[in-house]
């Protein structure tokens, strides 16, 4: 029978990391309000709302301009973060939480979404140029440094003749919902790699991947 002093000991040491700072920021890139909701540059925000349900994080509270959660992504404690100030100003939500925490660069991971990837597929990057993505360039913008890592999740390019703002902002069509959620997916798979392994393990393991073929697209 287990001494009892161990077992309270055992209880302190479990209470006292579930109360810890974070060790990562993860933060999903959108705009708030339901006239946003599924569209493609809530692609961010899509993917926490996935992860939260796969790593079953709840608790959502509002603080540094986001809505929050904490949770726990291969052993590592992570505050999720929302940015409530619309896409453009996204920098200023996580710098905050990053400055109140003292989080470096290397541990804040951005998911957001990315027009020159197909819908269905995700690109991991360890550090890089915003690559037109406003979210991206006012975080770099306010952090002073694109050395963070992040993932990008492909929502198509856009069309011919189309403007940008109404591509991002347009709703993701029907035919599109499935692809997209296997990017979801390989985004979850992406971030548990990451903090577990290092960038280099999550390009290597989800830069690849592409959505199955659906039926109608094979022979059989």
């Amino acid at each position: 029978m287990a001494n009892i002093f161990d077992l309270f000991k055992k209880i302190e040491k479990k209470d006292e990391t579930a109360g810890s700072a974070p060790e990562y920021i993860v933060a999903g890139l959108g705009n708030p309000g339901g006239k946003y909701h599924q569209t493609r540059h809530n692609a961010g925000f899509m993917a926490l709302d996935f992860i939260y349900e796969k790593l079953s994080v709840n608790g959502e509270k509002s603080k540094f301009k986001a809505l929050v959660r904490d949770g726990s992504v291969a052993g590592k404690r992570v505050l999720f973060m929302k940015p409530d100030t619309f896409m453009n100003l996204s920098g200023e939500a996580v710098s905050e939480a990053a400055a109140f925490y003292k989080i470096p660069p290397e541990r804040i991971i951005v998911i957001s979404d990315d027009v020159n990837l197909a819908v269905g597929r995700i690109r991991v990057r360890e550090k890089g140029s915003s690559g037109g993505q406003k979210g991206l360039e006012n975080i770099i913008l306010r952090m002073g440094t694109d050395n963070f890592p992040r993932i990008r999740i492909g929502v198509g390019a856009k069309p011919q003749g189309w403007e940008m703002a109404d591509w991002v902002l347009g709703k993701i069509p029907e035919g599109d919902r499935e692809d997209l959620f296997f990017a979801l997916g390989s985004a979850c798979t992406a971030l548990e790699t990451l903090i577990r392994d290092g960038a280099e393990a999550a390009m290597g393991k989800c830069n690849g991947l592409v959505p199955p073929k659906k039926d109608e697209d094979t022979n059989e």
